[in-house]
């Protein structure tokens, strides 16, 4: 994708990324700077996602391993842009997570918008610098490391 190119769309963001659902976390990406390697993305948090019927009824609340999630999910769709990777060729799984932190609940009706940075990459592994944000104000930070592999 070159740089003057309009930002991915739903299907385009299908081709990026091997997730699904129930489990794809990213409904729109809203920015990238290839300069910087960031991105924001967002999923819009509806109270029809299944995780909600037992987390947990009657107070329903994003799963903070699922906030994790949906950063590095944009981060896989930021380095399959911006290093060119082709995503029917390689899977990525996380492999760490370090400096985990929730300072909000993020709950049905919720527009969660990831910003995330590519810290560096070294061979098949990147590291990303994540924050959750609703409403501007952060939910959620950690530092993720993902790993790439031929399948």
């Amino acid at each position: 994708m070159s740089h003057t190119q309009t930002l991915p769309d739903m299907a385009q963001i299908q081709t990026l990324l091997p997730h699904r659902y129930p489990f794809l976390l990213v409904d729109k990406v809203v920015s990238i700077d290839y300069e910087k390697r960031t991105i924001v993305a967002t999923k819009n948090v509806s109270i029809n996602e299944p995780f909600f019927q037992g987390h947990f009824p009657g107070q329903p609340i994003m799963p903070g391993v699922l906030i994790i999630e949906a950063m590095a999910q944009a981060g896989g769709v930021l380095t399959q842009l911006t290093l060119g990777r082709d995503a029917q060729s390689k899977l990525f799984y996380m492999v760490k997570v370090d400096k985990a932190r929730f300072t909000k609940q993020v709950v049905p009706g919720d527009v969660l918008e990831m910003h995330v940075e590519i810290k560096r990459v070294i061979r098949n592994m990147a590291v990303y610098d994540c924050v959750a944000k609703v409403d501007g104000e952060v939910v959620a930070c950690a530092e993720v490391l993902c790993a790439g592999t031929r399948e």
